[in-house]
């Protein structure tokens, strides 16, 4: 069975049933077929269904946040905004995917010579509990308007919006068995990948599990995609406006109660202004209101399990026992659920774990620079290499840019994944992209064809 609880009293929600191999194999067999039906439908057919899911969320936005507020203690009012964003994500794959999939000619000695990008079959999206909805159609939007299948085994902690999930498709009556369910135990994963009619694996979560979902579908030849952890940094110059800087970073950390892999986790910031963001930041992190998801006024809500909160305390306590200085936070509450306060530590360095590893949770931890060529030093003194954001000018901002070693750059803003651009990581974050044209370019096969007779 799998077990969902909820973390913000720490009770049990609901047991669902895990398939059994057979059962999977079946859902999978499912898959292969439709594919062979699907892959022969236009553009126009593939979008009409995408957008009938999207129009459904839209429609059905509360109901369906509903289960990621029970299941992982998303404050109600960003579950509804997931959902929403999730049928944005399926709008435009529907409106773009054409455009994106569009043969591209390149001259040679044929006739006529092109690229062209026929779908590859059933996909397998590895999904975690802290997105579910989002990460799920970041997943399946593409694959399914290139023609794939798509098979989502969701984490098992939050089997019922799997479920929601899966309603979605069902509810629009769309072609059966493109887009399957998997409720599986984490164990069964490998059965799944190496199963022959999966063509290829998309997988979200820690870097750990993705260096294993990594070697055993590369070991079988199959293509593989890994969005993975980060400790993302976020460098804040002298010359940036720190009023705004602090109001986009401060949120970054808080958002799904700082469960986030793109959230700004090293805050990097430069001497000169050090003292001043630190008391700003601590301001606005110490009005945060954490509580009860299900209250409209809550803004953070609880860490989604107990163990999770657990590694985060450990995080804290060894990086004050290291020498950071607890100016906001850092105290296990007393009392049901899974919460952690908001905590703020100061005087960090990267050998300590809120630093070296990835902190996921709404602890902001600030690292003082000298100036801009440290800034940069300390921010790609990481393993991980997610998304990144500088707050300077404009200008100076977007040449630093490049100096990044992050997948994703933002100068001045937000950092966010965006249907419209492509994102991904690289060294321990991950492999490929996802999003944007490149994303749905990840799971197609890009097939020369070339036409003759030969010319001169």
């Amino acid at each position: 069975m799998l077990t969902a609880t909820n973390p913000a009293t720490g009770e049990h929600l609901h047991d669902y049933p895990a398939l059994t191999m057979e059962q999977m194999a079946t859902r999978i067999d499912q898959a292969h077929s439709a594919f062979n039906f699907w892959r022969q439908q236009g553009f126009a057919e593939r979008a009409r269904v995408l957008r009938a899911v999207a129009d459904y969320m839209r429609d059905h936005a509360d109901e369906l946040g509903r289960p990621m507020t029970l299941e992982m203690g998303k404050p109600a009012h960003e579950a509804r905004g997931e959902v929403l964003k999730a049928a944005w994500c399926a709008e435009h794959y529907a409106d773009h995917a054409e455009a994106y999939l569009a043969p591209q000619h390149l001259g040679s000695d044929a006739t006529r010579s092109y690229v062209q990008h026929p779908p590859l079959g059933p996909v397998l999206g590895i999904l975690p509990w802290n997105a579910p909805f989002w990460l799920a159609f970041r997943f399946c939007a593409p694959a399914l308007m290139a023609g794939n299948t798509c098979l989502m085994k969701h984490d098992p902690h939050v089997p019922a919006c799997a479920e929601a999930i899966s309603r979605c498709f069902e509810a629009v009556n769309a072609p059966s068995g493109i887009f399957q369910n998997l409720p599986l135990h984490n164990q069964h994963i490998a059965t799944a990948i190496i199963h022959p009619q999966v063509r290829a694996v998309s997988f979200t979560g820690s870097s750990a599990a993705g260096a294993q979902v990594a070697a055993t579908a590369t070991g079988a030849l199959k293509p593989v995609v890994l969005e993975l952890g980060g400790s993302d940094p976020a460098i804040v110059l002298a010359d940036a406006d720190l009023d705004a800087a602090v109001e986009a970073i401060a949120l970054s950390r808080i958002i799904n109660a700082g469960q986030s892999c793109i959230a700004a986790k090293r805050i990097i910031v430069e001497d000169a202004v050090h003292d001043t963001f630190v008391e700003r930041l601590h301001a606005a992190l110490a009005a945060l209101r954490l509580g009860d998801p299900d209250d409209p006024n809550t803004q953070v809500g609880p860490l989604a399990r107990a163990d999770l909160r657990d590694n985060l305390a450990r995080q804290v306590e060894e990086s004050i026992a290291a020498g950071a200085r607890c100016l906001l936070g850092g105290q296990m509450p007393v009392g049901p659920g899974f919460f952690y306060p908001v905590t703020l530590l100061t005087e960090a360095h990267n050998q300590m774990p809120a630093c070296r590893e990835e902190t996921f949770g709404p602890v902001a931890v600030v690292l003082r620079a000298r100036d801009a060529d440290h800034a940069l030093a300390l921010a790609n003194d990481t393993d991980y290499g997610l998304a990144a954001s500088i707050w300077t000018t404009s200008e100076r901002g977007e040449a630093l840019a490049q100096d990044l070693e992050a997948g994703q750059v933002v100068v001045n803003g937000l950092v966010k994944t965006d249907p419209r651009l492509p994102s991904g990581g690289i060294k321990r974050s991950g492999l490929g992209r996802e999003l944007g044209p490149h994303g749905i370019l990840a799971f197609v096969n890009v097939q020369q064809v070339w036409i003759g007779p030969k010319t001169e």
